[in-house]
């Protein structure tokens, strides 16, 4: 009987033994952030499990707002934000963060219009003044005079936008002010703003939501959230004066430009770019790092995996309809990732 007992702790020993190593092999890496990117993000990090199968990612998205104010609390080991950080906000954290570009993706207007189907054309004043409270019905003449063809329901508009603190905001409200001296002076533009008029959805999904569930609204989502949704998105009238469709070649078309002139940091927006193919409407996502991250051993591990998105999680975004980086922007990011110590 003893000799029984003393195999059972024996055994009981060795597997505790085992569990606790290969408690010890895997790392669990945190973020948290931007809904924007979160279709890529889950693929990636879904992918990456298989190549290092040790490495877990636990990503909460949480919106632009609540990623900053994570990484800037050291709460997660990385944040996400589709807006480029203020100066203020650099200095409120806790050493060095630096921006990782991963991907570009495009802000669709999206909306739901019983018989209206894609491509439902909108200019900078007409979109400017839905948002503004100052077009309020789906027949306005300037909706009409643009659509030629389309039966534009007698309607009140109901406008929809992110309650939360959205880097998504950020992009549509940098469009805004740069087309609209009226939103300009009125609202401004930020990851939450004083919205005039409109009802309010959580995240990309809440606003996606949104829009399915209310007839003859509008919205503002990233194109995956639209397209995976099955919402028709319009076709802007760009600063060249052509009306664009929301894709990855006119995502890609409004990077051109700005990536020729890329600032170090990387803080840089997308809207409102030249070109006759460039969708107005266009950012960077980033990941929020720090230089010198606090947990060293987890700072390591997100290194190799930022340099594997960099390049093989590149080919994958597509697919999601999002657009890889420029050649030039994956040079100078690779520079930028081998800083982290």
């Amino acid at each position: 009987m003893n000799a029984i007992r003393k195999a059972f702790i024996t055994l009981a020993l060795f597997a505790c033994a085992l569990s606790a190593g290969t408690a010890s092999a895997e790392t669990l890496i945190n973020g948290a952030g931007a809904t924007f990117p979160y279709p890529i993000y889950s693929k990636w990090f879904s992918e990456y499990a298989k190549v290092k199968p040790g490495i877990k990612f636990n990503y909460q998205a949480i919106g632009s707002g609540g990623g900053i104010k994570q990484i800037t609390a050291q709460t997660v080991d990385f944040g996400a934000s589709d807006k480029p950080l203020s100066d203020a906000e650099l200095r409120a954290a806790h050493g060095e963060l630096l921006h990782i570009p991963t991907v570009m993706g495009a802000v669709v207007v999206t909306y739901n219009l019983a018989g209206v189907g894609k491509g439902l054309k909108l200019t900078p004043e007409v979109l400017s003044a839905i948002y503004l409270g100052q077009i309020t019905r789906w027949n306005d003449p300037r909706l009409v005079r643009d659509n030629r063809g389309v039966r534009l329901p007698n309607a009140p508009i109901v406008v929809v936008h992110r309650t939360d603190g959205s880097g998504t905001t950020a992009i549509f409200t940098s469009y805004l002010c740069s087309v609209s001296a009226a939103w300009k002076g009125k609202v401004g533009t930020g990851t939450s703003v004083n919205w005039p008029v409109g009802l309010g959805g959580k995240g990309n999904e809440g606003v996606s939501g949104q829009i399915k569930n209310t007839a003859n609204s509008i919205g503002y989502v990233e194109l995956a959230y639209a397209f995976e949704n099955r919402l028709p998105y319009a076709s802007l009238k760009n600063k060249s004066g052509h009306f664009v469709e929301p894709s990855i070649a006119s995502t890609s078309a409004a990077a051109a430009g700005a990536a020729k002139h890329m600032p170090a940091d990387y803080r840089i927006l997308l809207v409102d770019q030249p070109g006759k193919n460039a969708y107005p409407i266009a950012g960077f996502t980033y990941l929020l790092v720090y230089k010198h991250p606090k947990d060293a051993a987890k700072g390591k591990q997100l290194v190799e995996f930022l340099k594997w998105e960099l390049h093989k999680g590149q080919k994958m975004a597509p697919a999601l309809l999002y657009a890889p980086l420029p050649p030039n922007v994956i040079k100078m990011v690779e520079r930028t990732i081998n800083s982290i110590k």
